[in-house]
């Protein structure tokens, strides 16, 4: 039985507040401080390590390694999930938790940069090919001039939206813009689409109220689509930038505990389970190369 904690934008609000998202600076709280009930230093390896986690699949995957290896290993790894994409960077600035896992390094790069945080990538994991999705439509020739597109609506991913309904000749973008586009940065768009820039957790139950959304993959899994069958088209694999990560505020990078987990992660446990598990859905982004 899971005994994952959820934690919800209101359970947390005074902290994210605390941190603001102009944040100029580190936190009060000791950078050296667990995140766990008692309060032991981070590099006790004893330690609870708590790791904030999007439900789908970073708290699965986490979920795995707690119930079938973390024990033997000696770790007490906690799982916390959050609903959004900012919450779990500002509990891990501020010491909430000890590391988080639900972005990718674009992702963390643009929020550090933007939020005045101190966060760092510790290892990739895996990664959820974004992917553009209908109900009306079973094919991109299906868009009609004028058709509505829901996109992603923070930098990153809107960006890597972008990108791949470019690669897919829908439009085109302005040269080196593929990490940073916007609409604006479209030179053409022959069907006239018509961009709509949703929050990336609100695009699946937005699915129905636009032509096709470009959503990211543990969102589509979370909303009942298969990213495998469903998606009209999805991003290639190869040389994508977009894997995800574990995350710890800086400084944490060789805390014990952080590494044990790593290690853990990149098992070959945990890499059958996410090829088992998801099937395509979510690749491994370490081990065998897929065939």
């Amino acid at each position: 039985m899971r005994s994952t904690i959820k934690i919800t934008a209101t359970a947390v609000v005074a902290g994210a507040l605390a941190l603001g998202l102009s944040a100029c600076g580190s936190s009060g709280s000791d950078a050296g401080t667990s995140a766990g009930k008692d309060g032991a230093s981070a590099q006790d390896a004893s330690a609870p390590l708590v790791v904030a986690a999007s439900p789908t699949p970073h708290a699965q995957i986490l979920d795995y390694v707690r119930d079938h290896l973390a024990k033997s290993a000696g770790l007490d790894l906690q799982v916390k999930e959050f609903s959004d994409y900012v919450l779990p960077n500002t509990a891990t600035e501020q010491g909430q938790v000890d590391a988080n896992f639900f972005q990718h390094k674009p992702y963390l790069d643009d929020f550090n940069k933007k939020n005045g945080t101190h966060l760092a990538a510790v290892a990739d994991v895996e990664l959820e090919p974004l992917g553009v999705y209908s109900h009306k439509i079973t094919a991109l020739s299906g868009l009609e001039d004028g058709a509505s597109v829901a996109v992603p609506n923070d930098t990153t991913n809107e960006a890597r939206a972008l990108d791949l309904l470019a690669a897919n000749g829908l439009i085109k973008l302005k040269p080196d813009t593929a990490q940073t586009a916007t609409p604006a940065d479209i030179t053409s768009n022959p069907r006239h689409l018509e961009f709509k820039e949703l929050e990336a957790a609100q695009l699946p139950r937005s699915l129905g109220d636009v032509d096709a959304g470009v959503i990211n993959g543990n969102y589509a899994i979370e909303g009942g689509l298969d990213p495998v069958k469903d998606a009209l088209v999805t991003e290639k694999a190869q040389d994508n930038p977009y894997a995800n990560i574990l995350v710890v505020k800086q400084g944490q990078e060789n805390d014990p505990r952080v590494r044990k987990l790593v290690e853990l992660l990149h098992s070959t446990q945990v890499e059958q389970y996410i090829k088992d598990t998801f099937k395509g859905a979510v690749i491994p982004a370490f081990g065998t190369p897929a065939a």
